[in-house]
């Protein structure tokens, strides 16, 4: 097996788990906002991977034309879609809630997997199925008990943020692949992918006009960037392990994320953003072990 993989997928969890955190801490004072977290958190990405890879791939990014679709069309699902809506999910219903509900992601890619690749469903598939479904409906629960004017209805609407999340970044492995399978190097599609993520979300802002840049002064600005650098440090994680590992591997050790969430939520952010409450915590292990089973399944 190999360390630095496995090491890589480790730090790929933290670091997505750390955005939530981080973005929960951002979004805590009335100035702060996720449209202006977005904004930060695309520009560090693109400011920490684009040059790297400019350097060390130079001259031959093998880079076809299908390629870059591909991982543009993976940029605007994974890194546009999946993140607003669970900024957004972050900030409504907390950092400890929206993680589990996000990490159904494997859940969407094995249906995708069915649907695109001609995959099987297997037994353990069947099995992961009920127990993320058992999960979510438990976070549902813990949601909908969290305030005295919260509906079950309202919990499920909350709940559908993380789930276009989920649904955005099951299907982004389907571009990636198809990118990949042209010959490009990792992190030149990981490059593409922030930039044109960083594109499109740009584009939005100065056409819509909804969003005003954030000030450098700003209190939250210190936790845009972080929010940012963990969002990148997950993203590099990731894509690093993948070039060591296979997906079946590297995908569970991403399911810890939601537990890595609810410990440094508990650790270190104020009671009265995130309840990390016994049930919470018994649900968020049960969709990781239900995700776990589907992701070693595909």
């Amino acid at each position: 097996m190999n360390l630095a993989g496995l090491a890589l997928a480790v730090v790929g969890a933290f670091g997505w788990a750390l955005q939530y955190v981080c973005l929960r801490l951002a979004t805590d004072r009335k100035s702060g906002s996720v449209a202006a977290a977005m904004v930060v958190a695309l520009a560090t990405n693109v400011l920490v991977v684009v040059p790297a890879v400019a350097v060390w791939y130079y001259p031959d990014y093998g880079l076809t034309p299908l390629a870059v679709v591909a991982f543009a069309a993976a940029g605007a699902a994974g890194s546009v879609v999946a993140r607003v809506a669970q900024f957004a999910s972050t900030t409504t219903i907390g950092a400890a809630r929206t993680a589990p509900v996000v990490s159904t992601t494997a859940l969407f890619s094995a249906v995708f997997a069915v649907a695109f690749l001609g995959e099987t469903l297997t037994p353990s598939h069947a099995l992961g199925v009920v127990l993320v479904v058992v999960g979510i409906a438990v976070v549902s629960y813990d949601t909908a008990r969290d305030g005295d004017e919260a509906s079950l209805r309202e919990a499920g609407a909350a709940l559908a943020l993380p789930l276009v999340s989920a649904l955005a970044l099951g299907v982004e492995p389907i571009f990636v692949k198809t990118g990949l399978a042209e010959g490009t190097p990792t992190f030149v599609g990981l490059a593409v992918m922030v930039t044109a993520a960083a594109v499109g979300y740009g584009s939005y802002v100065r056409l819509s006009r909804a969003v005003s840049l954030p000030s450098i002064r700003a209190a939250p600005f210190r936790w845009y960037v972080a929010t940012g650098l963990g969002s990148t440090l997950a993203l590099v994680g990731y894509f690093g392990a993948l070039a060591l590992l296979p997906v079946v591997v590297v995908v569970p050790l991403f399911q810890t994320a939601p537990l890595l969430v609810l410990l440094l939520s508990a650790a270190f952010l104020p009671r009265r953003l995130e309840r990390v409450t016994p049930r919470l915590l018994a649900a968020a292990g049960v969709v990781v072990v239900g995700t776990t089973l589907v992701s070693l399944s595909t």
